[in-house]
């Protein structure tokens, strides 16, 4: 057997912590072949081979109905051939192989019993906890909005994704005043949806700073602490996070009608910066975990990440010491940079390969850099950002056949032994989430 033969085989016995999944409590599997081949990421192929929807299907807390599901499986089809290169395309026939038996090319003549065949296990609880089982998952941390019965307590941790007061929305200038509007006077819910789109009245409306700060301790208030182990939000790019004054969040708020970027600005990084005022007092209840490097198009995002951004991120975590952040990096080329962050900040660590970063390639290069500059315990080696269990199955194979490489070169170079890199896997994969992030393991089913 070669190198990475041997640690593929051996952290297949490495238990995982999955710090970030959008599951749904009550209905943790795929539905049909929609949640497979229709998951964003895979859309995003499509639409670039030419597919004519690049929209996602009806998201949480609606439900894509079969009619909707059909409609879109049938225009995507015809053109799955020409993304079997994608490591996405991998991920969705390891999916289909492994876990339904199903190793055909997806044709439109056999997408619909390829559809029924899924259809039957969606409702069998069992068999979506036997996946997680198949991958060594241990825990996941889903959006506490979709929690539901608590059904599934026993395998989901709880992380609130609700206001997005620091995420920019494509053509739009107020998004964070609109967005903390529409939390002012609410229990937790779901996020709006990337892409935004037509806005749902709020119930109230913010004029002054104090209906700001009125909102943002409302905001605080209603975080169920002790349930969640986390915030999760994005940080946008895009926006200057330069703290404002009162005088100029007032006068901002006052040309909310005319708004550009600006404005935009101001209202983003003065909410901030209240808001992580607020969230400091509970330092030790909960870890701020954000996202960034993903900036709006149409549909989805691009990779985008300035270095004025790296720098100020650098300032908002400084500013807030008594509060734990956690980055999700979907930019390769700032890895570094990040690293050298989460060295000389605290208060400051960084979890898996989020969405842009997550291809075979870029995992390998971001997993190689941190281990060789950061502690185990400011690095979370894995998150699937699924929303169905088998997405996490997928991802998590894809994540360890890239661990074993990055590792097995680590041993050739000298660098590890064997047995020092499988407990600085189980280091990076399941303690460092437990020490860091609050995650505890489910007892064994």
């Amino acid at each position: 057997m070669s190198l990475v033969s041997d640690f593929m085989e051996g952290l297949a016995g490495v238990p995982l912590l999955d710090v970030h999944t959008h599951l749904a409590g009550d209905r943790l599997g795929a539905r049909g072949l929609h949640d497979i081949v229709l998951y964003h990421m895979v859309i995003s192929d499509l639409y670039a081979a030419g597919c004519p929807s690049g929209a996602r299907l009806t998201e949480f807390p609606g439900w894509p109905e079969e009619p909707e599901c059909h409609a879109r499986l049938a225009e995507a089809v015809p053109f799955i051939p020409l993304i079997r290169n994608t490591s996405c395309m991998w991920g969705v026939r390891t999916i289909l192989a492994d876990l339904y038996d199903w190793h055909e090319p997806i044709t439109e003549s056999n997408w619909r019993k390829l559809d029924r065949v899924i259809r039957d296990k969606a409702d069998d609880a069992a068999w979506h906890r036997e996946i997680l089982n198949r991958i060594n998952v241990k825990r996941t941390c889903a959006e506490y909005a979709r929690r539901g019965s608590g059904a599934s307590d026993d395998i989901l941790q709880y992380s609130m994704e609700w206001g997005m007061f620091m995420r920019s929305q494509w053509g739009e200038f107020d998004t964070a005043v609109y967005d903390l509007e529409r939390t002012w006077g609410r229990q937790p819910e779901s996020p709006v949806a990337i892409g935004g789109g037509k806005r749902p009245p709020t119930d109230r409306a913010i004029k002054s700073l104090e209906d700001v700060h009125a909102a943002i301790k409302h905001y605080v208030s209603v975080f169920p602490f002790g349930d969640i182990l986390s915030v999760a939000t994005g940080i946008s790019t895009d926006i200057d996070y330069r703290v404002p004054s009162d005088g100029e969040m007032a006068a901002a708020l006052l040309r909310r009608a005319s708004a550009g970027p600006a404005e935009r600005d101001i209202y983003a990084a003065y909410i901030c910066e209240a808001y992580l005022t607020e969230l400091e007092k509970h330092g030790d209840e909960i870890v701020f975990q954000f996202s960034i490097g993903a900036e709006p198009l149409p549909y989805e995002t691009a990779s985008r990440l300035s270095q004025r951004t790296v720098g100020q991120v650098a300032e908002i975590v400084g500013r807030h010491p008594k509060l734990q952040f956690q980055a999700f990096l979907g930019s390769k080329h700032n890895n570094q940079a990040f690293c050298t962050l989460a060295r000389e900040l605290p208060n400051f660590s960084v979890a898996g390969y989020w969405w842009h970063s997550f291809f075979p390639q870029t995992i390998r290069h971001v997993m190689a850099e941190r281990l060789d500059m950061l502690p185990v315990n400011k690095q979370m080696g894995f998150f699937s950002d699924a929303y169905v269990v088998e997405w996490a199955y997928a991802k998590a194979l894809i994540v360890r056949n890239q661990l074993a490489r990055v590792l097995a070169e680590k041993v050739e170079q000298g660098q590890y032994t064997f047995e020092g890199a499988m407990s600085i896997a189980r280091s990076i994969l399941f303690e460092s989430p437990q020490s860091v992030l609050g995650m505890v393991p489910r007892a064994a089913d």
